[in-house]
């Protein structure tokens, strides 16, 4: 493993995981604010790493596949607990799911793309999505009301606008996938051209 400082700011993302879970299991103001302020240092790493792997020339191919599988452990686990704490009121299940197997689906399209040789490159929309719902998931992390701000009812208005780039990038990724894979590899084209 090449433990550069980026995959380094990127392993500390990922080690946020189990400590964000922990702390959504205490409902409460006090609890529910360490998880936001350990939220949004995990959101700061990932714009860290990122900067430095593009500016220092240390980015690594251990970076290019640790770095959005760390964004989708943080987000999805901050998702889940916030679907099933005993609090009220909870982000919807279902939104949850959604979410969550779009990020399953892509990843397992792509690793198909993956051996076929091809690589299937990040939408500008599927990044907007993950800004909106880091934006959303920091809200929802904060939950009650402060300065006569409503984190929560900010959190959802924002997280449906996600949920909705979110189903349409999949959609998108689909497509293009299914252009890649269908016929992607070398072998499946000669095969082609023989049968037709």
């Amino acid at each position: 493993m090449t433990f550069t400082t980026p995959n380094i700011l990127t392993l500390i993302r990922i080690a946020t995981v189990p400590l964000l879970v922990y702390l959504l299991m205490f409902p409460g103001p006090v609890p529910s604010a360490i998880a936001a302020g350990v939220f949004l240092a995990a959101t700061v790493t990932d714009f860290l790493d990122g900067y430095i792997a593009r500016n220092y020339g240390s980015g690594t191919d251990l970076g290019k596949f640790l770095d959005p599988l760390a964004d989708k452990l943080v987000v999805s686990a901050a998702l889940i607990m916030l679907a099933a704490i005993p609090r009220s009121p909870r982000v919807p299940a279902w939104i949850v799911v959604v979410l969550v197997s779009r990020e399953i689906l892509v990843t397992g399209l792509r690793a198909v793309a993956a051996t076929e040789g091809r690589i299937i490159a990040a939408e500008d929309l599927g990044k907007y999505k993950m800004v909106l719902q880091s934006i959303a998931v920091q809200g929802l992390l904060v939950h009650y009301t402060y300065f006569h701000i409503d984190f929560f009812a900010g959190g959802m208005f924002i997280l449906w606008i996600a949920l909705a780039l979110s189903v349409w990038s999949g959609i998108e990724y689909f497509v293009k996938a299914a252009g890649i894979i269908d016929g992607a590899s070398p072998s499946t084209r000669i095969a082609k051209r023989a049968a037709g």
